[in-house]
């Protein structure tokens, strides 16, 4: 008995491909939260400076005041570079892929743009100089947070603030204060209750928490912060620009992307940076 198969046919099936899936990436947070500059071009360094203090003495009636210098000093400067990126489309991909390979390698060129800027504006949070809480290896706790708080304050830095950490660090402070936690037999429901309802992002103790894969690594660790707004600067000195060149030679389109920007520590003073332990949970 002869039998007609799919299996007779194999050379002429053709593969089904769906549309391909774009890598993974995470929300973009950084410039939100940082001072940012708009107002200039070209590459001229900017700096920030700070001015000496007063001090009052006590004097009797007829002490004649001695003059005191009320110099400014450079505290930060941020020295802007370019950056770029490009895909080359030849037209033969473009006739023949079955998707719209143009458009998705311009998303992507966006995507990988803006993640860099994250990257770049949180690699400042180890140059932070208002002080240092937890260590390699240390588990992130509640207590850590407050200390950094605490910190925070004590530097006179001006509200509002933002506390930024891996989601690996921000899953150890989730599990305190919910009922996975044997230690909170006793605590206030109301945390519990903010925390499992803002996994991402909220407000605690007045801080403003986000929650970031773009904190600089170190081994099996990882950088967060907490600071207020002046802590850290963007510098804009040409926004993002995608410029399609056509290259005949080659018979494709360039797809340039650039920018040119300065990013670093602006009053660092205002910022606590914090290291802890980045492993990833298993319950």
């Amino acid at each position: 008995m002869a039998f007609v198969l799919a299996s007779d046919i194999t050379a002429y099936s053709q593969t089904i491909f769906e549309q391909a899936w774009m890598v993974a990436r995470d929300n973009m947070v950084a410039r939100a939260l940082v001072e940012n500059f708009t107002d200039a071009s070209g590459t001229a360094s900017r700096s920030s400076s700070t001015y000496g203090t007063a001090t009052f003495n006590s004097i009797t009636e007829t002490d004649d005041l001695t003059s005191q210098a009320f110099t400014p000093s450079v505290l930060s400067t941020l020295t802007p570079g370019e950056a770029g990126a490009q895909f080359f489309v030849s037209d033969t991909r473009r006739e023949t892929d079955p998707f719209a390979v143009q458009q998705d390698a311009t998303t992507e060129l966006g995507m990988a743009y803006a993640e860099k800027v994250d990257r770049d504006i949180f690699s400042n949070l180890s140059s932070l100089t208002g002080g240092t809480v937890g260590a390699s290896g240390t588990v992130i706790t509640w207590g850590h947070f407050n200390a950094m708080l605490a910190r925070l304050t004590a530097q006179k830095a001006p509200a509002p603030y933002y506390f930024v950490c891996h989601p690996y660090q921000w899953a150890q402070l989730g599990k305190a204060a919910s009922v996975a936690s044997s230690a909170r037999t006793n605590a206030d429901d109301s945390l519990l209750a903010e925390v499992a309802a803002r996994w991402v992002a909220g407000m605690y103790f007045g801080v403003n928490v986000l929650i970031s894969t773009h904190v600089p690594l170190s081994s099996t660790n990882a950088y967060c912060g907490m600071w207020s707004r002046t802590a850290i600067a963007f510098d804009e000195r040409r926004p993002y620009t995608l410029e399609l060149e056509r290259d005949s030679s080659r018979r494709g389109w360039e797809l340039n992307a650039h920018s040119l920007y300065g990013h670093g520590v602006w009053r660092p003073a205002y910022g606590i940076q914090g290291i802890f332990d980045n492993t990833a949970p298993t319950s």
